[in-house]
């Protein structure tokens, strides 16, 4: 007897679909560009293993015991007498105890490590940067260049780079998994993310707090360049894009979802205090 076609078409669709998913892995933190997310991965591969530990056993023993103990099996012992063992005490007991106190130790150990707010260690001074957060797009100033872009994050390649984040709306949260972890964007507060990239590349950054219509679309890219092709990039918006007066950053605010980066020369220099400060309202 011959399957309907139509019962076929989803079983054959299937193995692509699974195969999608390997993006996630390409994306994400499994391949780490840098310092800070090779830590944060080794932490997960340590967690991992502390998991599968407490998880086989009991994966293993539950079928074990269940088939031994089945009505069929006649010669399973049956000893309604029995209430108490030491061997058993300690094996519920003392692993367990030992598995909390080991995490501990690792947990407290890479809580202080993967501090957002901690400046990286480096022999090269941090390179500044400011994140604003809109409705739908990420607006990234350069206080050192005096240069501004949207949805476009350039940094050079070996050098810690420190973010300060604020928002100029609703609260939203930054990632770049291959770089960093998350961190919250709030109207009239700052947060701050350190990151570094260890190689060229580009990595996929994002919101990831829901905030609109649009936020799906909330994507930016983050390009790492060598030190001499982030000078080169540097120079090639201070000379060619226009600069971030009131008529271009006015548009920035309104809710809208660019097509393709956007680039700004001359930007304001209290441009991300301006907008912290008008999110925090008038003084009382």
């Amino acid at each position: 007897m011959t399957c309907p076609a139509r019962r076929i078409v989803p079983f054959a669709l299937l193995p692509p679909a699974l195969l999608g998913g390997c993006s996630v892995l390409k994306l994400g933190v499994v391949n780490h560009a840098g310092p800070v997310a090779a830590s944060q991965w080794h932490l997960y591969l340590i967690v991992g293993a502390v998991l599968v530990f407490v998880a086989g056993p009991v994966l293993l023993l539950v079928p074990i015991i269940a088939w031994h103990y089945r009505l069929s099996n006649k010669r399973s012992a049956f000893r309604p007498k029995w209430d108490f063992s030491w061997p058993l005490e300690g094996l519920i007991w003392i692993p367990p105890a030992g598995i909390v106190i080991g995490l501990g130790f690792v947990l407290w150990h890479y809580t202080h490590k993967l501090d957002p707010y901690r400046r990286l260690p480096s022999s090269q001074p941090a390179l500044e940067v400011q994140a604003v957060a809109l409705d739908w797009k990420w607006l990234f100033i350069y206080p050192d260049a005096h240069i501004a872009t949207v949805n476009r994050l350039a940094i050079p390649i070996g050098r810690p780079i420190h973010i300060s984040l604020t928002s100029g709306t609703v609260m939203q949260s930054l990632l770049v998994p291959q770089l960093a972890g998350q961190i919250y964007a709030m109207a009239g507060m700052t947060t701050q993310l350190n990151l570094e990239a260890s190689r060229r590349g580009v990595y996929r950054g994002e919101n990831t707090q829901f905030n609109g219509q649009g936020f799906q679309n909330e994507q930016f890219d983050v390009v790492a360049l060598s030190p001499a092709d982030y000078d080169r990039w540097i120079a090639v918006v201070r000379t060619q894009a226009p600069p971030l007066d009131a008529a271009a950053e006015a548009p920035l605010f309104r809710k809208s979802v660019l097509s393709r980066p956007a680039y700004y020369s001359a930007a304001p220099a209290r441009l991300f205090k301006t907008i912290l400060t008008r999110s925090q309202g008038p003084a009382r």
